[in-house]
């Protein structure tokens, strides 16, 4: 039976955090909030959480969810050859709804899916969101719907369609909207809009023009 907490009392807040990082210990599917839309989570580290996180959604290998991280200092631990230009986009938009597809650090032992190399990462901006992360390290999160349907922007949504996949929902109401991540490219030394999002494109560019480069849209 999934458990369900909210998070306006501390006690409450705590119990949820708490029972999420402990699910996600034992490889088990939790719900949480973002500053974007509700994610479903995984341990990033767990091919076996990974794949029920995958199923859970109604998707392939083919489509490796991101991986949401508690600090920009993780970006390192996970990726190399991050370009200066993107380092400037973490450094003025994260916390935030930016996620940067990088070049994967080829030592990790993990197993997300057809990554060609490349993993996604995004730090969100969002208390609870953080606080799990903390505890937890890196969780591989996609937004909290079945593949082809809305994404969840509460809690009762996201318990709809991915039901009893999940152990434990951290509900902290209604999300701040339907926009979800901007993600983009930064595998190269031109950055590329893979999808729109919570940051527009022109506030991408006036970061980045100071490195003679921009990000392209390939949309």
């Amino acid at each position: 039976m999934t458990q369900r907490y909210r998070t306006t009392e501390p006690e409450e807040r705590e119990a949820g955090i708490a029972a999420a990082a402990l699910a996600v210990q034992r490889g088990e599917l939790v719900v949480l909030p973002t500053d974007t839309v509700y994610g479903v989570g995984a341990d990033a580290f767990s091919p076996e959480a990974v794949k029920r996180l995958l199923e859970a959604k109604g998707r392939g290998r083919s489509m490796p969810p991101p991986v949401l991280v508690s600090a920009a200092t993780t970006l390192d631990a996970l990726t190399v050859g991050v370009p200066a230009y993107a380092r400037a986009l973490v450094e003025e938009l994260w916390p935030g709804p930016l996620t940067l597809v990088c070049t994967q650090q080829p030592s990790l032992q993990w197993d997300l899916g057809d990554t060609r190399g490349t993993v996604a990462v995004r730090m969100p901006d969002h208390e609870v969101a953080l606080e799990l992360l903390a505890r937890t390290g890196p969780l591989a999160v996609s937004s909290a719907n079945r593949s082809g349907l809305p994404p969840a922007t509460d809690a009762d949504a996201a318990e709809s369609m991915l039901g009893e996949s999940i152990s434990v929902i951290v509900d902290a109401g209604r999300s701040a909207g339907e926009t979800p991540s901007t993600i983009v490219d930064v595998t190269g030394a031109t950055g590329r809009l893979l999808r729109s999002g919570g940051v527009p494109l022109e506030r991408l560019n006036e970061i980045v023009e100071r490195f003679g480069t921009e990000i392209l849209d390939e949309g």
